[in-house]
């Protein structure tokens, strides 16, 4: 288990030489529960207090007996009254607690296969239990209670919150639990405030020291979402000044190639589009020339539904960077007649093999006798045909190269790289944005993803770009009709799929797991036999998923695309771009496997002409419920069902450094702290634009705190 994410505070100095301090040396921790706590990445005190509960039990002993409602968690303080221990009938231990209830009543605490406890219990004894009560034969019963045992003169007063941590494996909650309270008592004071007294006092925060007693050791619950209020608005905070700190950056260290389109470049590239572009594109389109035509270089981020044109964008970009002829430097001869001048370059960067080889083929079909020339670089390639494309790229006679990650593993070297363009964003980062930004000229930078994220976590996450939104698809087009498939439905959607086949439709089957491995869920390979043997006979099947050679896929994809197969049965590999417009029926097996915006870009697959699209999300279970296949089915907007993933799951690994380039958000949900989202972002802006360097005496512990923490990530160095 990776440890968590360190500090969202963290300076260096003589005045953190408590925070640094061993665990091990701290009283009742001791070498062997260090060793084991080290198992989650806890070593020094600082890493202790910023081990943040991920959860509280009430432990207030505030409720009677007659307020208990089953199923519902409550807690009561009282004195055991009996204790007995036997085997059930089948052979499972079974402990009983009686307890008098100081409130009045009594209750039993039950615990199934652990005969141990027994010994902690004695007659006499004061505890305080928590949990969810049933009822059983006419009284309470709480299975496997939480305890806590109280001392000779500790009152259950209605103010203890035990916290629940995360742990590793190994690791018990109370080995934690006494490290995190030996740390509290050694160093919460010690920790230096970051935020000036005056962001304290205008937003009502508590002191960093007192935050963390009260995240620790809790009060009340108001004090709970005081504290973790605190360090989420900071954590924001620091996140948007850091991107600006970022940005800034960029803008005065960085230039790029202006790039002009004028009314003849622009008239010569929309004429290769056999189609008008909407007035979202249209839109979109005159935001990336204004960036075009800058000296600095564009970072743009295009968010749009599926099957909204972002592929159109991404080439009109590429086609206006190579359209863009190369100026020879002052007092070198022009390009002499019959000669062809020198271009600009640009990339296409996928995140498959798959896609790429997609990709390129669609610009080779596009720019036929164009003398545009488009270069492909897969890691599925011979070397010597890798070779050759390598040569071609650093000579600058490719102008558009498509490529996956192997553009940014250090073998490719342009000549005129003028424009970078990222498809699905949400594969890449920050990071590898900036191996293609080398030379004297940097490239302008295109990100597209299809996954649509709501406006103010785009904010939040791609601060360090403009963000451009295609919200309407081609005039025509018409949403996927979508069907929650039972297993009662199962025979009858096969009888439909059948129909629509022998009508000359194309469809895919997809399967969320490539062999078996969790019971239930479908296997690809057993899923096409099944298929291939039972309703689907009659037809042309053919099987798809990573683990095949790039030749094998590249194979399959054609066949498929040329009708040579009916039904493609695929694992989620054709989840991005794939684009087969006679292919309009499609049936997700084990849907409830997906997470909700996979769901969505699959089901995009089978929106790609002009024939109503049909998706079938095959599920088990008739009686259990499927938020996400309610939502997948109830609405075909991307945007909708975005603000009801995130609210469903969060953002997970959105803003991880695999995706943004940045830390992983410590403590901040962006889903559920929206509001905490938004009011940092306007309050960064505020004091960005008052003082971009953080100069302010006031400002300067918070700067040394986000140049230590996002520094060397974003290569903040010194600023202002």
């Amino acid at each position: 288990m990776d440890p968590p994410a360190r500090s969202p505070g963290v300076i260096e100095g003589r005045d953190t030489a408590p925070l640094a301090t061993p665990l091990e040396r701290l009283p009742g921790v001791g070498t062997a529960r260090a060793e084991r706590l080290a198992r989650l990445g806890l070593v020094t005190v600082r890493d202790a207090l910023l081990h943040f509960p991920r959860d509280y039990r009430d432990f207030s002993g505030a409720h009677a007996v007659d307020s208990l409602r089953p199923g519902e968690h409550a807690s009561l303080a009282g004195e055991v009254l009996d204790v007995a221990s036997r085997t059930t009938a089948v052979g499972r231990a079974l402990v009983v607690v009686t307890i008098g209830c100081t409130a009045g009543g009594r209750v039993r605490a039950v615990w199934f296969g652990m005969p141990f406890l027994a010994r902690r219990f004695t007659v006499g004894t004061r505890i305080v239990i928590a949990g969810q009560p049933r009822e059983v034969g006419g009284g309470w019963e709480f299975a496997h209670p939480e305890v806590r045992w109280l001392g000779a003169d500790e009152v259950a007063d209605g103010c203890d919150w035990l916290p629940v941590y995360p742990l590793a494996e190994g690791v018990l909650q109370s080995h934690v639990r006494l490290a995190v309270e030996a740390a509290v008592r050694h160093a919460a004071d010690a920790w230096p405030e970051a935020l000036p007294e005056a962001v304290l006092r205008e937003k009502s925060l508590l002191p960093i020291g007192e935050a963390l007693r009260q995240m620790h050791r809790p009060a009340s619950a108001p004090l709970i979402a005081a504290a973790r209020r605190r360090f989420v608005y900071q954590e924001l905070l620091m996140l948007q000044l850091a991107l600006r700190m970022h940005r800034r950056r960029q803008r005065e260290e960085r230039s790029a190639t202006p790039l002009v389109i004028d009314h003849r470049l622009d008239g010569r590239i929309r004429a290769r589009f056999p189609f008008p572009f909407t007035p979202a594109q249209d839109r979109v389109c005159r935001e990336i020339a204004a960036d075009l035509a800058r000296a600095e270089p564009m970072n743009r981020l295009v968010q749009g539904d599926v099957g909204s044109g972002k592929t159109a964008i991404a080439v009109y970009a590429m086609l206006a960077a190579v359209g863009t002829t190369v100026q020879p430097p002052q007092g070198d001869a022009a390009t002499r007649p019959g000669e062809r001048p020198e271009r600009h370059q640009a990339a296409l960067m996928a995140p498959t093999e798959l896609l790429a080889r997609q990709h390129a083929a669609t610009l080779e079909r596009l720019l036929a006798g164009s003398g545009v020339r488009v270069a492909l670089l897969v890691g599925g390639q011979a070397a010597s045909r890798r070779e050759r494309t390598l040569a071609r790229i650093a000579s600058g006679e490719a102008d558009i190269v498509v490529g996956t990650q192997a553009l940014v593993r250090g073998s490719a070297r342009f000549r005129r790289l003028a424009l970078v363009v990222i498809d699905e964003q949400h594969r890449f980062g920050v990071l590898q944005r900036a191996i293609l930004q080398h030379g004297q000229a940097d490239p302008h930078t295109l990100v597209m993803t299809a996954t649509p994220i709501p406006r103010t976590i785009a904010h939040a996450v791609y601060g360090d770009l403009d963000v451009s939104v295609l919200d309407e698809g081609p005039p025509g087009r018409q949403p996927v009709a979508t069907y929650r498939v039972g297993p009662a439905e199962v025979d009858r959607w096969w009888g439909f799929v059948r129909r629509k086949l022998s009508a000359g439709r194309r469809g895919y089957v997809v399967v969320p797991a490539v062999e078996d491995t969790r019971g239930a869920v479908a296997s690809i390979a057993s899923a096409y036999e099944e298929l291939a043997n039972g309703p689907l006979e009659a037809f042309r099947l053919g099987l798809l998923h990573g683990r095949l050679s790039a030749k094998a896929k590249a194979a399959v994809m054609e066949d498929f695309r040329s009708g040579r197969l009916d039904v493609l049965v695929s694992t989620s590999v054709i989840e991005v771009g794939i684009d087969v417009p006679e292919a309009t029926i499609m049936t997700i097996l084990d849907a409830e496997r997906f997470g909700l915006a996979q769901l969505h870009q699959l089901r995009g697959r089978v929106a790609r002409g002009g024939l109503q699209g049909i998706c079938g999300a095959v599920t088990g279970g008739v009686d259990e419920p499927h938020p996400r296949i309610d939502a997948f089915v109830a609405t075909t907007d991307g945007f909708e069902l975005a603000e009801r993933d995130f609210a469903l799951r969060g953002p997970g690994d959105l803003v991880g450094t695999r995706q943004s380039g940045a830390p992983p958000l410590y403590l901040a949900d962006l889903v559920h702290d929206m509001d905490v989202v938004a009011e940092a972002r306007r309050d960064a802006i505020d004091m960005f634009d008052r003082d971009p360097g953080l100069a302010d005496p006031a400002l300067e512990r918070l700067r040394r705190v986000i140049i230590d923490r996002w520094g060397p990530t974003l290569g903040l160095g010194r600023v202002g």
